[in-house]
């Protein structure tokens, strides 16, 4: 098998001469969820100059004797991809999400085990949530179904493994009964020093409604 071995390169050529090794070898459509969230990332936000990816594009084609495919004349827009490939701009958008994720998830969206739907809303959160949430869904032997994701994605800095756990379970998440908020004291003796929490209670329901129904009316 006639080949070429190259060496001392950086990460994003190798990059480039994977991704149109195969694109040369496999048709896009025959390509897994990742490796097309890949190839599309990579035309999209020009991994390397075009220069770059011409010259490498013409060494593997000598190699394999072809002329390539059409599809790496020109750097286009999302919907300019989309045309290329057959799919929507959003369609593509949805690809080009799944390269943010870990590679655990992206191992799953490939072998079918997590929908591409709750994926894309995965990868908004950080390597270190996603993390998080795989290993306490890998601990526990469960699937993340695409509400539960839509869920983890709403917490956002808020994650914790106790959340992960709950979401996963099927729990409601609590709010909270009480909102503690803090008066100077001069403020809180001046107006409720003689007075039990449940008599400041209702003072206050009634000042607030006052207030806010003179704001609504536009007094």
């Amino acid at each position: 098998m006639p080949a070429i071995v190259k060496t001392d390169l950086s990460d994003e050529d190798a990059y480039v001469y994977v991704i149109e090794t195969n694109l040369l070898q496999r048709s896009f459509a025959e390509l897994l969820p990742s490796e097309k969230a890949a190839v599309l990332v990579a035309r999209y936000e020009k991994i390397s100059s075009q220069g770059k990816r011409n010259d490498i594009r013409q060494e593997i084609e000598a190699l394999e004797e072809t002329c390539g495919h059409d599809v790496h004349k020109s750097q286009k827009s999302r919907d300019g991809l989309g045309e290329e490939y057959g799919m929507t701009g959003r369609n593509i958008a949805r690809y080009m999400r799944l390269d943010r994720l870990i590679p655990e998830f992206k191992d799953a969206v490939d072998k079918g085990t997590l929908a591409m739907v709750a994926a894309v809303d995965l990868s908004y959160l950080n390597v270190k949530m996603q993390k998080l949430i795989q290993q306490v869904a890998e601990a526990e032997g469960k699937k993340l179904k695409p509400k539960q994701a839509v869920e983890l994605r709403k917490m956002g800095k808020e994650i914790t493994k106790e959340a992960v756990e709950s979401v996963l379970a099927g729990k409601e998440q609590k709010k909270p009964q009480s909102v503690s908020v803090k008066l100077p004291v001069e403020l809180y003796e001046r107006y409720f020093g003689q007075m039990d929490a449940g008599a400041v209670q209702e003072i206050m329901e009634k000042a607030l409604e006052g207030y806010f129904g003179k704001e609504a009316a536009g007094v």
